[in-house]
């Protein structure tokens, strides 16, 4: 795969943390004019900031992410749960709003949600995380089947087990206790790689990937197939 996002504008968002720096090389090296954003998105406005600084996109990569909490569900209280659909949730439809309306009036564009697939099989102690990576995907399926008359393909990745700086870091993937999980929970028997996560990132913000419309792709080694 060569070239496949050769002269497309991508916004990057949170572009130093989780899958920001392997998505910003992968995707400069297929060609791609990499804006890379790193501003905090939970001010109402923040979202419609960084969208305008950006000027004219092909392409905006919502890469969201947060400490996930491991809060046992009595103790979840309203500040938690605020807290993270803040980071999660909420700057997804500010930056939508912002963006679209853009590549309507170019008749075409990808918006892609790096997400997750604790939305996808219950976790102990991640309901509030898990509740709202499952309302990013939620959006991502009713915003893609709306748009995709227009021209605009939205579509999302939910991840897991994916080696990433953010969820995977160097200690825990020396950990004895989460090799043995590894082994035990995902078919694939090792983390996904960054590199092949991103790869996949890009064909999906490339031509190639224009009939994919509203679709939630899990990239997890088996953990979850659907």
């Amino acid at each position: 795969m060569q070239n496949t996002l050769l002269g497309k504008t991508v916004l990057i968002t949170q572009s130093t943390e989780f899958m920001g720096p392997v998505l910003c090389d992968v995707f400069a090296e297929q060609g791609a004019r990499v804006i890379q954003s790193n501003a905090p998105l939970t001010a109402p406005d923040a979202a419609r900031e960084v969208i305008e600084r950006a000027g004219p996109l092909d392409v905006l990569v919502a890469n969201l992410s947060i400490a996930a909490p491991a809060t046992p569900v009595t103790e979840v209280n309203d500040a938690e749960w605020r807290e993270v659909f803040a980071a999660l949730v909420d700057p997804l439809p500010r930056l939508v709003r912002a963006v679209v309306p853009g590549m309507i009036g170019q008749g075409s564009g990808k918006i892609l949600l790096v997400g997750s697939a604790a939305a996808l099989r219950g976790m102990k102690r991640a309901s509030s995380y898990s509740a709202a990576r499952g309302a990013q995907l939620a959006y991502v399926q009713a915003v893609g089947v709306e748009l995709a008359a227009q021209g605009i393909q939205v579509n999302a990745i939910a991840q897991n087990f994916v080696d990433n700086p953010t969820y995977f870091p160097p200690e825990v993937q020396a950990n004895v206790r989460f090799q043995e999980r590894l082994r035990r929970e995902v078919p694939l028997g090792r983390l996904v790689g960054a590199r092949e996560d991103a790869l996949f990132a890009a064909y999906l913000c490339s031509s190639a990937a224009d009939c994919f419309v509203g679709q939630v792709f899990p990239v997890c080694g088996g953990w979850v197939t659907r």
